[in-house]
């Protein structure tokens, strides 16, 4: 709750663009241990993180001025020096270039986008801290005991109780990094853990803005990063419910196949045995 760190000189700390920072580095450094572990070149994952992440930047940037593209025409110097973002930009706009350059360094893009994506929340979560304190995407006001009262000077309005929504974004980030984490230790189907990331991270965005007040643009009584949560999250469920039947099918025709190829053997075994005797 207290936007600048420090300033040293002409210099000024801000904790959003420091726990921005820190979060990147964490999600790039997690991403090259276990890259190592998996005997996965950490070259290619230092590359996917260092310029997903500025491609992210952009991208978010670009589709927040595009939501507020009014605003934007009213006052141009916003697009410079206004802090908004729209992490689902960043999103598109990183997927995107992860695919571009695992392409032209011929890699697995599944095989590397399974294995940063757990990197991904966990580069949200802690960045999010960085909203926290910068009292950005804060919460409507409330009566709770996890109401959280802002000071003068944040971006939040002060001196009420708001819901701690950057807290919750934290937490949410944080267990679906975990539950990735976890889940890569299994025997998955390539492709899932990504899916699942999509299913999380656009449900509990879903839930979380519910209790924000911060003025984001609406579509009747919900927002725009609303829709594209629910839509995120309604294709990342019908592609896990796929690759669940599609791995049942395959679970359940291996005996018959495994069966065909015993037959097939006796019968090999069987002519090798009459061709010896003859």
């Amino acid at each position: 709750m207290h936007p600048v760190l420090c300033t040293i000189g002409p210099l000024t700390v801000y904790m959003y663009g420091l726990m921005l920072a820190v979060g990147a580095v964490t999600g790039i450094g997690v991403g090259i241990y276990r890259a190592k572990r998996l005997g996965l070149d950490p070259d290619h994952v230092f590359g996917i993180g260092l310029y997903g992440v500025l491609v992210g930047v952009v991208g978010a940037k670009v589709m927040y001025v595009l939501v507020h593209l009014r605003e934007m025409i009213a006052d141009p110097a916003r697009i410079l020096t206004g802090s908004g973002f729209l992490i689902y930009g960043g999103i598109g706009a990183a997927f995107v270039f992860v695919w571009l350059f695992c392409r032209k360094k011929k890699k697995s893009f599944i095989e590397y986008f399974d294995h940063c994506i757990p990197s991904v929340p966990l580069a949200q979560g802690i960045g999010r801290m960085g909203c926290f304190f910068a009292g950005c995407c804060y919460g409507k006001p409330t009566d709770s005991f996890l109401g959280i009262v802002f000071p003068e000077g944040s971006s939040a309005p002060a001196g009420i109780p708001l819901w701690p929504t950057q807290l919750f974004s934290v937490a949410w980030n944080l267990l679906v990094a975990g539950f990735l984490i976890l889940l890569s230790r299994k025997k998955i189907h390539r492709g899932t853990l990504g899916v699942w990331y999509l299913a999380l991270f656009g449900a509990g965005r879903f839930v979380i803005d519910f209790f924000r007040d911060d003025g984001q643009n609406v579509i009747g009584t919900v927002s725009v990063s609303q829709v594209t949560s629910i839509i995120m999250a309604v294709l990342g469920a019908v592609a896990l419910t796929v690759i669940y039947v599609l791995r049942k099918k395959k679970a359940q025709n291996a005996p018959a196949e495994e069966e065909a190829a015993d037959e097939e053997n006796e019968e090999a075994a069987d002519a090798e045995e009459t061709a010896d005797s003859d």
